[in-house]
């Protein structure tokens, strides 16, 4: 039988465009060194993140709290699924003191699903934005969150610890989230972001490409982002942790991405982050304008 495709080319090298640097260097080695010793989660890691070795030599890092195991199973997401250790209260202290040993002037926060909690983590979310504010009030924060199952008034209790900017992202284009995003909605997703925006918040999201979606989907994509208020788009490719999450469909070219952070421009974002390589906290600093 006929090999797919898909098959053939995820057997292929990928472009030149995707290759990255190891992580190196005295920076890295200190925020790895902190990240340690407080026993923290990042994304960098918990995600494959291909800007790690960038991020840290610059001495960021972004912070995954809840633990790092998800109760989702996203097709494209390598943070372990399964169910999660019981939240620890002294989390939001120990990211807090973090920060301040970092020095971190501009801090980006995410965290894993916690569907199995009657609060989905809103609480340990809003003690570890106001810790960190106690410690470094100096520091700017973006926390990049999940959509709490709908339940609005969990997505309050974060909302009401006012981040600089409130970042959730839609992933996809509306044809594909069924398969990208198993448990998730695209219209529950554009309205946590309405709901950030009309509670006054800078709001950001970030999508995939490359799974298979058309640029008409992209651009409507935007449009559909656009109409919530949504401020700063992040445009990054897809690439398959494992063999068995999604494969990619294709390896977009970078004029295509910057072909796309022209048009988003025009649309009317305040900013775009378009790259192979970008992700979605990747130059946070930067979105603060």
């Amino acid at each position: 039988m006929s090999e797919s495709v898909i098959e053939v080319k995820e057997r292929q090298r990928k472009p030149d465009w995707l290759r990255v640097k190891l992580p190196t260097g005295e920076n890295f080695r200190k925020v790895a060194g902190i990240v340690n010793e407080h026993k923290l989660h990042t994304i960098c890691q918990s995600g494959n993140c291909p800007n790690m070795g960038e991020c840290w030599g610059e001495g960021t890092a972004t912070f995954m709290i809840l633990g790092n195991v998800c109760t989702r199973s996203c097709g494209f997401c390598a943070v372990a699924t399964g169910r999660p250790e019981a939240v620890d209260p002294f989390e939001p202290a120990r990211v807090a003191r973090s920060v301040e040993l970092m020095g971190v002037k501009h801090c980006v926060i995410t965290s894993v699903d916690r569907d199995d909690l009657k609060d989905g983590g809103s609480d340990i979310w809003a003690k570890t934005i106001r810790a960190i504010r106690r410690r470094s009030p100096g520091t700017t924060m973006e926390t990049l969150i999940p959509d709490f199952q709908g339940k609005w008034e969990n997505l309050q209790v974060v909302l009401d610890a006012a981040p600089e900017i409130l970042s959730h992202n839609l992933e996809t284009v509306r044809r594909l989230t069924k398969e990208v995003r198993i448990q998730a909605k695209y219209d529950r997703s554009l309205e946590v972001l309405m709901r950030s925006k009309r509670a006054g918040l800078r709001t950001k999201s970030g999508v995939m490409l490359g799974l298979g979606e058309s640029e008409q989907e992209v651009l409507e994509t935007m449009d559909d982002l656009l109409s919530v208020g949504v401020d700063i788009l992040t445009l990054g490719q897809y690439l398959q942790p494992t063999k068995e999450h999604l494969a990619v469909q294709e390896f977009v070219h970078p004029d295509t991405f910057a072909k796309y952070k022209a048009i988003g421009l025009e649309k009317g974002f305040r900013y775009v982050e378009s790259g192979p390589l970008v992700r979605s906290s990747y130059h946070a600093e930067k979105h603060l304008f």
